[in-house]
């Protein structure tokens, strides 16, 4: 591959609902402008998209947004190679765009050939010591389990309560797990949500190992940081639906 055509072209993760792709950005763009684009590559429509920056040396994620973002730039964000940028959508029926992940037909690159690629994400890592390639990982990965457990009894998060998977609030389920996955990637624990809609990834099983029953694409594992529990009733059931629009 050749290398950044500008100091400001930055590599970044694109997350949806839908997929996740590696993209190119330019920090000179406006939001408007970045939304446009992510359009063709998540199939939610500008006006609907909530944008949350993640960068890799922290957990917490940065809201994209601004009063007028057809002339705010993305350089007012402190943007870093391969950082993440999460695409949700606020209205309910733009889920409809796209079919279910399961439906597309898929290329796997091997293994082989892409750890051998110089620039990729699995470069990025280990020529940076992210992750398993920091000599340090193990004490860190000690520590970054018990913040995650932590969290889950700051947060009350248990079986059976009621929650919506931030930083969207039509994403709404019952939390169906809550513990270890050794089939997923990271330390510590996971927190597995049943779904009103069928808006997940799975059938509550990982690799063949079942967490919990549900119908599939009803099914999701996420971190604790992604689940907030609360009275948050089935969409369509609530007395009031102002809070549909809000991210």
């Amino acid at each position: 591959m050749t290398s950044l055509a500008t100091t400001r072209d930055v590599p970044v993760l694109v997350v949806s609902s839908a997929a996740s792709s590696e993209r190119r950005i330019n920090s000179s763009w406006t939001i408007s402008q970045l939304k446009a684009k992510l359009e063709s590559v998540t199939g939610i429509p500008p006006s609907a998209q909530a944008l949350t920056l993640r960068l890799p040396d922290r957990q917490q994620g940065t809201s994209i947004s601004a009063e007028n973002e057809d002339v705010t730039k993305l350089e007012a964000w402190s943007l870093s190679a391969y950082a993440e940028i999460h695409v949700a959508s606020t209205d309910p029926a733009s889920s409809t765009i796209i079919p279910p992940s399961s439906s597309i037909p898929k290329y796997e690159m091997p293994v082989e050939t892409y750890s051998s690629l110089p620039d990729t994400v699995l470069a990025y890592k280990k020529s940076h010591c992210i992750g398993r390639f920091d000599p340090n990982a193990s004490e860190s990965k000690e520590k970054r389990a018990a913040d995650l457990w932590g969290e889950i009894d700051a947060a009350k998060i248990s079986v059976g309560a009621r929650c919506i998977l931030t930083p969207s609030t039509t994403r709404r389920g019952t939390v169906a797990y809550v513990g270890l996955i050794p089939e997923l990637p990271g330390p510590g624990p996971w927190v597995g949500v049943k779904l009103d809609e069928p808006a997940g990834k799975n059938d509550g099983s990982v690799a063949g190992t079942r967490y919990f029953d549900c119908d599939p694409e009803y099914g999701v594992f996420v971190r604790p940081e992604r689940v907030e529990v609360g009275d948050w009733k089935e969409l369509g059931l609530e007395e009031d639906d102002d809070d549909l629009d809000e991210i």
